[in-house]
């Protein structure tokens, strides 16, 4: 059995270890639009996970072209499946921030950017697989994924994330969690574009000529909007709109942008139904659709729901009170929850400010976050 309260005692003792962790990997800036600074992250990444872990069994590589390169780290354990990792290295901030706004540790609080989403997220899991090994605890296999490009929808780490997952037992995302939940259901996000094609005229002489594009977007935005039912936790939002030339022109084009969250595969299904029935209503208008699904659905399976009550019954051994949640924010753990995977997400930094000049994280909840997540791995070894 398992002692999570040792494991608690032993990454306290470690505590300045962690913050200094912290604190050399947030003065590294890694913008997800800046393939040079990401490299630069990546390869300190590289060497302090060896520092830290030790050589791994193997290493897997994926170009990230424009955007920050993927990296599956694969360590032993014992004959148990593989429990997958999931953590990002890329953040909002541009480069130039950290001038402004440096690295700050104030009693509990450690400040910078990215340190909430999710720099002390990776430090954190780090350290819970050091943890086991200064126990002396088994521990399932691990495979560690780091991506550069999840705050842009992860359009290059997708394939190998879902590649990753394969043969998994369960996956961990340590994103943050603003109030200290885990995250057993989130969102599937969907962007679109509806583009409207119509007929110019002159507004004063020939309005009868023309055909507008306007006014088709605009019923379009009504029907998109008509779609959204909160009861079943789905919101549709054209949040963006162009369109026409001149006041005095009747317009030929115009187009929106839309938002979708949906909380289910029939709510999903649904919505699709409806941009695919999506018609002008003038026969000499067209209204087209692009975009989909930038991630699935993550529901609360069965597996889920184990997995969280597994986590929560080591947490009260710690004499912790973990909570879950359902949030309208999609991440990696959408992709890996749609194969079927028991997935456990927001398992990072318990702090608040995600994207914000606030964003800060607690150093005691990195503790216990990393205690807990050794807990759960020994657990399924």
């Amino acid at each position: 059995m398992t002692d999570v309260r040792a494991l608690h005692e032993w990454v306290r003792a470690h505590r300045e270890e962690m913050v200094d962790d912290l604190g050399r990997y947030t003065g590294l800036e890694t913008p997800s639009t800046d393939r040079l600074l990401l490299e630069a992250g990546l390869s300190w990444l590289d060497g302090w996970l060896r520092a830290r872990l030790g050589e791994p069994a193997s290493v897997g590589v994926t170009e990230g072209g424009e955007f920050g390169d993927v990296r599956v780290y694969d360590y032993a354990g014992s004959d148990a499946a593989p429990v997958l990792l999931l953590c990002h290295y890329d953040t909002v901030w541009p480069q130039g921030t950290l001038a402004e706004w440096p690295f700050t540790v104030d009693g509990d609080i450690a400040t910078g950017p990215g340190v909430f989403d999710m720099k002390a997220g990776l430090v954190q899991a780090v350290w819970a697989l050091r943890a086991l090994e200064a126990a002396g605890l088994p521990r399932p296999p691990v495979r560690l994924v780091l991506n550069g490009d999840e705050e842009i929808g992860s359009p290059v780490s997708r394939p190998v994330i879902e590649k990753s997952a394969a043969g998994v037992q369960a996956a961990l995302v340590f994103e943050a969690a603003a109030d200290g939940a885990v995250k057993t259901a989130r969102k599937g996000v969907g962007i679109y574009r509806v583009s409207a094609t119509g007929v110019e005229a002159h507004a004063g002489l020939d309005p009868g000529k023309g055909s507008s594009a306007v006014d088709e977007i605009a019923r379009v935005v009504l029907a998109l909007h008509g779609l959204t039912d909160l009861t079943a936790g789905t919101t549709v939002n054209v949040g963006v709109v162009g369109g026409g030339s001149r006041g005095n022109v009747i317009a030929g084009s115009a187009w929106g942008e839309v938002d979708v969250r949906v909380s289910s595969a029939a709510e999903a299904a649904r919505i699709e139904e409806a941009l695919a029935g999506l018609k002008a209503a003038d026969p000499r208008a067209t209204v087209t659709v692009e975009g989909g699904w930038n991630r699935p659905v993550m529901e609360r399976s069965a597996g889920i729901a184990a997995l969280f009550s597994r986590a929560r019954d080591l947490a009260a051994e710690m004499g912790v009170t973990l909570r879950e949640c359902a949030v309208g924010g999609a991440s990696d753990g959408n992709f890996v929850a749609a194969l079927g995977v028991p997935v456990l997400d927001g398992f990072g930094a318990t702090g608040d400010g995600a994207h914000a000049r606030h964003e800060h994280v607690s150093v005691s909840g990195m503790v216990e976050r990393s205690a807990l997540a050794a807990a759960v791995l020994a657990s399924l070894a």
